[in-house]
């Protein structure tokens, strides 16, 4: 009854090289820990890019509030409907699409692109906002906005690094394979003559 949990045991030691193998070569100890390690990494890494990537977020949308206090509110026109969806959970996952518009500063005319919601028809008014310079800026994110904002920016960063450390193992792997390569074309010349000799 003992046979099968010694016979698995050994097993998982081999493959995991911790048989002590005189006749193992390290290259194949590095390549079986090679894939584990990269997986962890990219685990103990996750939790620190989404706190960066969350903190990045609400900082840069924080300075948008904070600079709001200086601009001025003005209604505009849209002049063109705006392509996409019409406006979806009260605003909450609406897009903004730059569309031109038109609008009135201290009596003169200006006509220019204007973030607007996406499926607004011509002729719609709203609000946008001027920097003491006069130019249009995007407004700030509401609070679900910037978590929904965080996420979706966690999700490529964390695609973005799953795809470097794939990559990164992949150039190991072939590193590791080419020294192999190498270490048995030296022995076969190393150990070669001597066979040859015997025969």
């Amino acid at each position: 009854m003992t046979a099968k949990p010694t016979t698995r045991w050994m097993k998982l030691t081999r493959r995991l090289g911790w048989d002590r193998n005189p006749l193992r070569p390290r290259s194949d100890l590095i390549g079986r820990w090679l894939l584990p390690a990269t997986i962890a990494l990219f685990v103990a890494l996750c939790p620190l890019v989404a706190g960066l990537i969350g903190m990045s977020v609400r900082a840069d949308n924080a300075a948008v509030v904070h600079a709001k206090l200086a601009w001025r509110p003005v209604t505009a026109t849209l002049l063109h409907a705006v392509p996409g969806p019409a406006e979806s959970d009260h605003g909450v996952n609406a897009w903004m699409t730059w569309t031109p518009a038109r609008w009135s500063v201290d009596g003169h005319q200006r006509t220019g692109d204007v973030p607007a919601v996406a499926g607004s028809s011509a002729g719609t008014r709203q609000t946008i906002w001027l920097n003491r310079a006069g130019q249009v800026q995007m407004p700030p994110l509401t609070a679900r906005q910037v978590g929904n904002r965080a996420r979706a920016d966690t999700l490529m960063a964390l695609s973005a690094l799953a795809a470097l450390l794939a990559g990164l193992w992949w150039l190991a792997r072939r590193a590791l394979n080419r020294r192999r390569l190498r270490d048995w074309e030296i022995e076969w010349l190393t150990v070669g003559p001597l066979w040859s000799r015997h025969g």
